[in-house]
């Protein structure tokens, strides 16, 4: 009797595949930064790339595209409005600059040269709500992610070219409102600008959404409040997103969590194979990535990476990649995990742990260099700050240890064992982001890290039809 249940729920299983088969989910996603005309911004290819590897890691079909010319953008989103068209769930992300004139929200292409309002209007920008109108309009459910309020380069030359004191150009973003099945979230509030991050890393706010937004078992709305906090945390209150959403029902980009307290209630010899499942199909596609990044040359494309796997099984070796691209030609490398005590990866550093060390001022600034030296930006005053905990933080959650912002006896024989390619006297404001928000620029901590598992064939298949017959209950 038990077999013949066990029979009749896999069957039951194996039909529910067929419509996990049927949700199908599109996300479009551009970052650009080559800017032809004005200043460059450094991260957004890189945010777009973690982004879409973040999404992939789900289940989208992802429209990737970097620094797009206005025919490239063009072209992109005729391909995402054709495979969003009904769709149940589309996301719309890009970062780069944005341009709010009249109360509109328009994307820059890399190739726009915006001297007047006309040159808007009449089609050198692209205006976001027609195109999201038009691209995902009858999606089911529509996300939609703007890292794009920057301050905007083309505000003074337009006011100054305009034959009307009416016009209205913002340095950010103007508000827009959501349509039913809708959440839009921006990087920051209306008319307000947004930091780009450290050079080479993700933006605050793209680090928050790839924290978050796929957490499994994390509802959308909840995953935003998360991003919200993160990103006001991170920047010391000097940036703090702003949404707007007419959902209709829970929205789960990752229903993980949930799949498996399903499961759990099930008989015991399918109760842990979703996780199994979840676990192989995740690996594959990061072993893919990685090998799409693996012998480049390009340091965004690898801490793409590490942002999108900030725990990941090749974490070590894209680490020793960077280093070795950075230190350029020399045969002495940084190996960041050799004779490191296996204790420095689970052992907590606090207050009271970097009292014993006993750091005078001289090691303080020691400290300090070396994390210079190693592409951590900080001043060198020999006094730990807000910012040396910040920094801190960034190193040891790049290194996998536990990030505290404090160190301890481990912690700092390790960063004194790292070689450096040369180390700075001193540090002030050299590292500053390509954009800020009005108060100040902080650096970024690295993403938090995640955890990972695996299963064997059986438990994969067995788990891949329970997560199709459950993933498609918890979703909206």
């Amino acid at each position: 009797m038990r077999t013949l249940t066990i029979i009749v729920s896999l069957m039951c299983m194996a039909l529910s595949v067929s419509a996990a088969r049927a949700d199908r989910r599109v996300a479009f996603v551009v970052g650009n930064g080559a800017y032809k005309n004005v200043a460059q911004l450094p991260n957004p290819p890189i945010d777009a790339k973690a982004m879409a590897a973040t999404l992939r890691n789900v289940g989208f079909e992802v429209i990737e595209g970097s620094n797009l010319s206005r025919d490239q953008m063009t072209e992109k989103l005729l391909d995402f409005g054709r495979k969003a068209q009904g769709s149940d769930v589309a996301v719309f992300y890009y970062a780069g600059h944005g341009i709010a004139v009249g109360g509109s929200n328009y994307l820059l292409p890399v190739d726009a040269d915006i001297k007047s309002e006309m040159d808007v209007k009449l089609g050198a920008a692209i205006n976001i709500d027609l195109t999201l109108d038009q691209t995902m309009g009858d999606a089911k459910v529509k996300l939609v992610f703007l890292d794009a309020c920057r301050d905007n380069p083309f505000a003074a030359k337009i006011k100054s070219n305009s034959a009307t004191r009416s016009v209205n150009v913002q340095s950010g973003l103007a508000e827009m409102k959501s349509g039913e099945g809708t959440l839009i979230a921006f990087a920051t509030g209306p008319g307000q600008t947004a930091l780009d991050g450290q050079e080479g890393n993700n933006s605050p706010f793209t680090r928050a959404l790839i924290d978050n937004i796929t957490k499994p078992g994390v509802e959308i709305q909840q995953a935003m409040t998360s991003v919200r906090a993160q990103v006001n945390e991170e920047t010391h209150k000097g940036q703090l997103p702003w949404g707007h959403t007419n959902l209709i029902g829970a929205v789960y980009l990752n229903p993980a969590q949930q799949t498996q307290q399903v499961a759990n209630a099930a008989p015991t010899a399918s109760s842990s194979m979703p996780a199994a499942a979840a676990s192989s199909s995740s690996d594959g596609v990061e072993l893919e990535y990685w090998r799409s990044v693996k012998e480049t040359n390009k340091p965004e494309e690898l801490n793409a990476y590490l942002s999108a796997y900030p725990n990941g099984q090749f974490k070590a070796l894209a680490l020793a990649r960077l280093a070795a691209i950075q230190n350029g030609p020399s045969t002495t490398t940084r190996n960041l995990n050799a004779g490191v005590d296996p204790a420095t990866f689970t052992e907590d550093a606090s207050q009271l742990t970097e009292d014993q060390i006993g750091l005078d001022k001289g090691q303080r600034r020691d400290v300090q260099r070396r994390l210079n030296g190693l592409g951590f930006d900080t001043k060198v005053t020999g006094a730990f700050t807000d910012e040396t905990r910040t920094v801190l933080k960034r190193w040891q959650a790049a290194r996998g240890y536990p990030s505290t912002g404090f160190l301890n006896k481990l912690q700092h024989k390790a960063l004194l064992s790292e070689i450096v390619a040369s180390t700075p006297t001193a540090s002030d404001d050299s590292a500053k982001p390509a954009r800020r928000a009005p108060s100040q620029a902080q650096s970024a901590p690295a993403p938090r890290h995640s955890g990972g598992g695996g299963g064997d064939a059986g438990a994969a298949f067995v788990g891949g039809v329970v997560g199709g017959m459950m993933g498609g209950m918890f979703r909206r």
